[in-house]
């Protein structure tokens, strides 16, 4: 049950930008950053993760700053809060090691050597001004763009530039690990 309720969870999070402009013009900002403060909130109870109490916590600030605009400008502010907490996390994780990559990396090598530990640490660094730019452009559709095309920079096109990301990183890895081998 309990992975089934994640699944949903994602699934609403995911989809949280296609739901926000669907719901546009029907649903007062309000009521929309209400719902956005429950999911949130859902999601950092079932997965007991402190990211998600941090994103909880940031999605209760859009939301009251809705109450108080009245526009939806806050509620289609949580693409950027998502990155900008993402970005800290990863951030500190360079500070403060192993960095998010490199804990990621060993479930399933546990026996990183330290040429594992210094390319998960240049991963990690692609990945914060990953969420820089992404959160920049998130950003600009939200206080610059129509309904629309926020919807489609955040609802779609952000996903799918991460799963660029995602798999041309692991085709440098494959790559690296060849040379790596031959060396």
């Amino acid at each position: 049950m309990h992975k089934l309720v994640t699944a949903v969870l994602v699934v609403l999070t995911v989809l949280y930008p296609l739901g926000v402009y669907l719901a546009m013009g029907h649903v007062a900002p309000q009521w929309l950053a209400v719902l956005l403060v429950l999911l949130a909130m859902a999601r950092a109870v079932v997965t007991r993760q402190r990211f998600w109490w941090a994103v909880a916590s940031g999605a209760a600030v859009l939301a009251l700053a809705a109450w108080w605009q009245g526009d939806a400008l806050a509620v289609k502010l949580y693409p950027v809060l998502v990155n900008a907490v993402l970005l800290v996390v990863f951030a500190v994780s360079l500070r403060y090691p192993p960095t998010v990559i490199e804990r990621l990396a060993r479930l399933t090598a546990p026996d990183l050597p330290p040429s594992g530990v210094r390319y998960t640490r240049k991963v990690t660094a692609v990945w914060c001004a990953f969420f820089v730019a992404n959160g920049a452009a998130a950003a600009y559709t939200a206080a610059f763009s129509s309904n629309a095309t926020w919807a489609l920079y955040n609802g779609l096109i952000a996903y799918v530039l991460m799963g660029c990301l995602m798999g041309g990183e692991w085709c440098v890895r494959q790559w690296v690990k060849r040379r790596g081998a031959m060396a």
